[in-house]
């Protein structure tokens, strides 16, 4: 997240929806980054036990708290469903609590939704060099891309990145039922089914020690194959 976005317009007809879990270290300066470009923040606290909910509270987020983890699947449909209570809000983007999205992708996402020839923005790791990936992470993720390509009918440089941005209309049919990473092929599948117009844009995922910790490991991107396939 150590890009800035070149102007900081609150966007008050778009939501941010932050799925939460144990992220107390690092939620506080998520929210601050955001807040300089969106008013509408809304936090799934998913269970957490460490205050991750209390904290993005305090630091001014909209908070809605699952009594128990019930997985990022689950978060991000109890946030959409928040966002879409609001209506006045026309735009949602997904970003996840780890501070590995850049704010400035996500205003780039939501102008280009303004634009009003997509219905859809997927952000991908594979259109420009920015984000660091090693080659084991890469070829895995690159599978995962083949498999959600093959079962949904569209052609994505990168299935399995957390941020994304739709139109009101398009979250209004999203209904998610995977609560593991497979929701993420759910996504595709539904927006696929939908025949919704989407485009894809270049987005810098910044893997740091402490992401890297939390679950995007080569192995976390094993798992997401993994369950993709199970499911």
């Amino acid at each position: 997240m150590s890009e800035k976005p070149a102007s900081a317009p609150l966007n008050l007809d778009a939501a941010i929806v932050v799925p939460v879990y144990r992220e107390a270290t690092v939620i506080g300066s998520v929210i601050n980054e955001l807040k300089a470009s969106f008013a509408n923040i809304f936090v799934v606290d998913d269970g957490s036990p460490d205050g991750s909910g209390d904290i993005a509270r305090q630091h001014g987020a909209r908070v809605i708290v699952h009594p128990l983890n019930f997985g990022q699947g689950a978060a991000l449909q109890t946030g959409i469903e928040a966002a879409l209570a609001d209506p006045t809000i026309k735009y949602i983007v997904t970003f996840d609590g780890d501070g590995q999205h850049s704010v400035a992708d996500s205003v780039a996402m939501v102008d280009r939704l303004r634009a009003g020839d997509v219905d859809v923005v997927f952000g991908s790791r594979f259109l420009d060099e920015r984000t660091e990936l090693t080659a084991a992470k890469r070829l895995v993720l690159r599978a995962a891309v083949g498999y959600t390509n093959m079962t949904t009918g569209l052609k994505l440089t990168d299935a399995h990145n957390g941020l994304r941005a739709f139109t009101r209309e398009v979250a209004q049919h999203i209904d998610l039922k995977h609560d593991g990473m497979a929701h993420a092929t759910e996504i595709v599948q539904q927006i696929s089914d939908g025949n919704y117009r989407f485009v894809e844009l270049p987005v810098h995922i910044l893997y740091t020690d402490y992401s890297r910790a939390k679950g995007q490991s080569l192995w976390n991107s094993i798992n997401i194959l993994f369950d993709l396939i199970v499911r």
